[in-house]
């Protein structure tokens, strides 16, 4: 049975797109989602039908029905995966870019964890629930690197614990837009979502702690090669910051400039290293791995290798 909400726009609100404005109202769903309902007619404007990009006006009458919740049975599918590391109580993997890490709604195939679940046989800490099996942090699609990837909820446990105290090494390799002055620098400033476009984060004063160490490995005309290292954990802290100083990462399609000069599908981020006391051992680990060929490609490029 569908859910049906109704809302009436205020002055406030008029002039915001219908999916910003639904997402603004039901915060517990996605906008990606909320459009996919525009899509599928589910949303009504003073009873008519109007794409997302439809602005609304006050006393609109906007009304959404949202369908039952499907019961989700993540399917184990054989896709090739890097495994760099694997014992009984976890495992360190390397995600390509372009791999989603986790099923979402209307993304639930293809993704790393229905590799995992192959791979691994199911044996995946169940902290997560069905959706995120043994996944102990994420990064972006179109970021690579390596991942921490929990076996055993005792595992998962460690780790997050971990995670929480800073004290897992994490570092990542990009390349940004503009030539960086300092030759290392650190930025200390809060993350949240974008008040103003919601598929976005931001650097607002509302926003959760987040503080990035960076250090310049080479510059060229226009661009610098770099490492940073995260000290929290934040969605898209490191697009994030690079953006707020000035240094978009390169073919960030979120934060990049609109028309830059070279075009690449998705940011040139890599997370090369990963550094963790195993839970079970007590033992501190560390695992490297090289950016992909097209990162690799950029540098020499850019005269940045």
């Amino acid at each position: 049975m569908e859910e049906v909400k109704t809302f009436i726009v205020l002055e406030d609100d008029e002039d915001t797109r219908l999916d910003a404005f639904l997402a603004q109202e039901i915060q517990s769903r996605s906008r990606t989602y909320i459009q996919a309902l525009i899509k599928d007619k589910k949303v009504t404007v003073n009873e008519k039908i109007e794409k997302a990009s439809y602005k609304v006006s006050e006393e609109d009458i906007v009304e959404i029905s949202i369908p039952e919740p499907k019961e989700l049975n993540i399917e184990p599918e054989n896709i090739d995966v890097e495994i760099v590391y694997e014992d009984s109580e976890l495992a360190v993997i390397y995600k390509p870019r372009g791999m989603v890490v986790h099923p979402a709604p209307g993304n639930y195939t293809g993704t790393l964890v229905n590799a995992l679940l192959y791979h691994m046989k199911g044996n995946l800490s169940s902290i997560n629930g069905i959706i995120r099996p043994g996944i102990v942090h994420r990064i972006d699609k179109d970021t690579s690197g390596l991942l921490l990837i929990a076996k055993t909820d005792n595992a998962h446990r460690h780790l997050s614990h971990q995670l929480k105290n800073h004290s897992i090494k994490r570092v990542y390799f990009l390349i940004c837009h503009n030539e960086v002055k300092e030759d290392e620098f650190t930025v200390d400033a809060p993350i949240g979502r974008n008040p103003k476009d919601r598929l976005k984060m931001a650097v607002v004063v509302s926003g959760k702690n987040a503080v990035t160490h960076f250090k310049v490995l080479s510059r060229g005309e226009g661009y610098t090669y770099l490492q940073a290292t995260l000290e929290t954990g934040r969605t898209h802290q490191i697009r994030v910051h690079m953006a707020y100083k000035g240094y978009p990462l390169l073919g960030d399609p979120l934060y990049g400039p609109k028309n830059p000069k070279i075009k690449i599908d998705g940011q040139l981020l890599h997370a090369g290293v990963i550094g963790f006391v195993h839970p079970f051992t007590n033992e501190f680990m560390e695992f490297s791995n090289e950016p992909p060929q097209v990162f690799k490609e950029a540098l020499r490029k850019l005269s940045l290798d």
